[in-house]
């Protein structure tokens, strides 16, 4: 099968695990932005298979992972509003909020639904026009064009009783706030190839110019992982930075240029918050003046949100690459899947629970 047997093929990743040790001479460290790379690493064992020389650390390209507590807070009053519809995407119904979560919400009578898109969304307004209906729109830049069609579109056709409540982010600024970080360790990046697909990669080269970092975008099988590590450590050996593209099958530099166009239209950027990590400024997108009746925040008012984040929980230092969730000590004990502190260890992308789930520490589960 083309594209997807031969990036599985386990030949072609032991030569690459050979380049890697054989160009790896001193210590780096790597860190692959995006959950679904993390996943990807802990289930095929790269962690395990690279030399001692390279060191991969998890990077907050988790959007269930880095939306606020506030926005998770937010959706739960909205939802609890009579005459409300709430749509989200599933994996946001379990993100711990500071006392309960939207499943538990919606078994106390509040209607939360999940949706596979935000036209989906879009559809129950048209079929439920007496109802209030709010999209959770959060994610990175691979969500953004999506969330913002459904707003257009909305405001094309005149769908009064939709909305969304937005919580977009963008994974350049988080890179720069990583790199700015004290004790930052992080000396290259795979970038996140879905987000490179929308975005393309011309974004990323002032962050390695600014920074002297080489950035990779590639993808997440297990060659193209291998693939992009060694690039990395190759630029890194040789004292070079800038953006070195290793999936070009799916990426190009301007990348998706009609995506790109409709995000602009609908949205601006602005300072945005991230779960465990604070604000950072000019990461996040929210709607347009001309677009601001569909922003749920604006058309209802719950009051004064001031959440309270769990004192064990260490998702933060995860999330920027300075600790391992294996490293927490509530790791497998006071947080698991099933009773999760925070929402790294909800998110099917979060790096928390790809070590519980690929027992990364099993004296601790």
């Amino acid at each position: 099968m083309k594209y997807l047997d031969e990036y599985r093929d386990p030949k072609l990743a032991l030569r690459l695990l050979d380049e890697i040790r054989r160009k790896a001479t001193r210590r780096w460290t790597i860190m692959e932005i995006c959950g679904g790379q993390t996943h990807s690493v802990m289930r095929n064992g790269i962690d395990q298979l690279l030399p001692e020389t390279v060191e991969l650390v998890h990077g907050p390209g988790c959007p269930v992972c880095v939306t606020p507590l506030e926005t998770i807070e937010r959706a739960l009053a909205v939802a609890a509003i009579p005459g409300v519809i709430l749509a989200s995407f599933g994996d946001m119904l379990r993100v711990p909020g500071s006392e309960k979560d939207l499943f538990m919400a919606r078994s106390e009578g509040a209607d939360v639904r999940i949706v596979f898109s935000p036209l989906d969304a879009l559809q129950i307004a048209r079929d439920n026009p007496g109802k209030e209906v709010v999209f959770l729109a959060v994610g990175f830049e691979t969500t953004a064009p999506a969330n913002a069609m459904a707003v257009r579109q909305a405001a094309r056709e005149g769908v009064a009783n939709f909305s969304e409540l937005v919580s977009q982010v963008m994974v350049p600024p988080a890179m720069r706030a990583i790199l700015s970080s004290p004790g930052n360790r992080v000396q290259g990046f795979l970038a996140a190839g879905h987000v490179c697909a929308i975005m393309g990669w011309e974004e990323y080269e002032p962050v390695a110019e600014a920074f002297g970092v080489p950035i990779v975008p590639t993808g997440f099988e297990p060659v193209d992982l291998l693939d992009g590590i060694l690039r990395v450590v190759e630029m890194l050996e040789e004292g070079r930075s800038g953006v070195l593209n290793a999936y070009g099958r799916i990426v190009s530099r301007e990348g998706n240029r009609e995506a790109r166009k409709v995000m602009q239209e609908v949205f601006d950027v602005a300072d945005r918050p991230w779960r465990g990590i604070g604000v950072i400024p000019a990461s996040g997108l929210v709607l347009r003046g001309e677009y601001a009746r569909f922003d749920a925040e604006k058309r209802f008012d719950v009051g004064h949100i001031a959440p309270q984040e769990s004192r064990l929980c260490r998702s933060g230092e995860v999330l920027q690459g300075h600790l391992k969730p294996d490293a927490c000590p509530a790791f497998g004990s006071e947080c698991t899947p099933q009773s999760p502190l925070g929402a790294t260890m909800v998110s099917s992308e979060g790096a928390c629970a790809a070590y519980y789930r690929y027992h990364r520490n099993p004296d601790s589960l």
